[in-house]
């Protein structure tokens, strides 16, 4: 005995047209940059480095640039981010420790101190004060 057929299905009705999408509002540059800046400043916070709201943006990012240097510094002679950072105690390493930025201090002048430090830091021999 053979499986009985079904029958054919009838056609679908067409789909209706898709109603046009709306245009994309344009997205607003200034915005989009306040965004990024408070990003930015919210991950040097982060890492207990002080910024206003007084900072100029491109200052900020040239800020988080320098910490990065630093950063990469410490890690490239053997420092533990975690242990020596802004807000320990007791650092294995003063010279692990960014440098604190001061009440009042513009962030071009801080840039400068954090470089210096960087400097520093790869001539200095892990445990030595």
């Amino acid at each position: 005995m053979s499986p009985a057929r079904r029958p054919p299905r009838p056609p679908r009705p067409p789909r209706p047209p898709r109603p046009p999408r709306p245009p994309s509002q344009p997205r607003n540059p200034d915005d989009e940059r306040a965004g990024v800046v408070a990003e930015v400043a919210d991950r040097l916070r982060s890492r207990g480095i002080m910024v206003s709201s007084a900072d100029a943006p491109d200052a900020v990012a040239d800020l988080l640039s320098a910490v990065e240097r630093f950063e990469a510094a410490v890690e490239a002679h053997g420092g533990d981010l975690m242990v020596d950072d802004l807000k320990s105690a007791q650092p294995d390493d003063r010279h692990f420790v960014l440098p604190r930025r001061e009440s009042g201090e513009a962030v071009r002048a801080y840039i400068v101190r954090i470089d210096t430090a960087t400097s520093a830091l790869r001539k200095h021999k892990r445990g030595t004060d």
